[in-house]
């Protein structure tokens, strides 16, 4: 029994050993902003197009679902303001990440591991460079800042597309009533929980793909599986911490 819970507790030891050099990394010198540069244009502008194909049609399927239900009490001109508050505490949030989980923590997993297994970190550390600050702290501080403002468009174009089945294919509401009751019904708690939300989970999703990335052991294999441990543990932590994160804004 002891022997099957020595690897879990041990890669959770090293997890929080990499948060803590990482996030000790933040204010020392240098800072390798061209990097962070490089990787908030791999993040950000590379899971643009993507995040926003993903927010149009989760609106778009939102109002095209709750269309019926409403009918049914007379509430279509609601459609706005369910749309609104779901794209913003929950879909939006919860999306963006996953999408960037996918597309990036692999990529940092895969990146990290092929420069594991040919010995690029091991140079790195001889020619005096720390391997978290060159190459962790970056993806994080680059994660951290673009995830939020890609929640920010996938919500905005969630939006248009609740609009888009709303008004001109469904009629189920005006523009004038669906875009008023969509700004009205967000308050500053939603707002919180959407840009907090984004914010806790690039955290957690940057660290995840360098982890697991700095841990690759096997040579081309090894990376194979790494990516896939990382895209399926920060998937898996997106979940979690919204679980936690939407628990504590309903206590308030």
């Amino acid at each position: 029994m002891l022997d099957l819970l020595k690897p879990p507790i041990l890669a959770f030891q090293e997890f929080f050993l990499l948060t803590g050099r990482t996030f000790r990394n933040l204010f020392r010198k240098p800072h390798y902003v061209d990097d962070i540069t490089i990787q908030m244009d791999i993040i950000g502008v590379g899971s643009l197009p993507i995040v926003m194909l993903t927010g149009f049609f989760a609106g778009a399927v939102m109002a095209l679902q709750m269309s019926r239900a409403l009918n049914q009490y007379g509430a279509t001109d609601q459609v706005g303001q369910i749309v609104s508050i779901t794209l913003a505490r929950e879909m939006g949030p919860v999306l963006t990440a996953l999408l960037v989980a996918g597309r990036n923590a692999s990529g940092m997993a895969s990146e990290l591991g092929s420069m594991k297994v040919t010995e690029q970190i091991d140079a790195m550390r001889a020619l005096g460079t720390d391997p978290v600050q060159k190459l962790v702290k970056p993806r994080l501080v680059a994660t951290a800042i673009v995830l939020p403002l890609l929640t920010i468009i996938a919500d905005f174009v969630g939006m248009f597309g609740g609009w888009v089945v709303a008004c001109p294919m469904l009629n189920l509401t005006t523009s004038s009533q669906y875009w008023s009751m969509a700004w009205r019904s967000l308050e500053y708690n939603d707002i919180a929980q959407g840009l907090i939300k984004p914010f806790v989970f690039a955290i957690v999703i940057a660290l995840v793909g360098c982890f697991y990335g700095l841990r690759t052991t096997g040579g081309t294999q090894g990376v194979g599986l790494a990516t896939t441990k990382a895209v399926v543990v920060a998937s898996v932590w997106v979940f979690v911490l919204t679980f936690f994160i939407g628990k504590f804004f309903v206590s308030l």
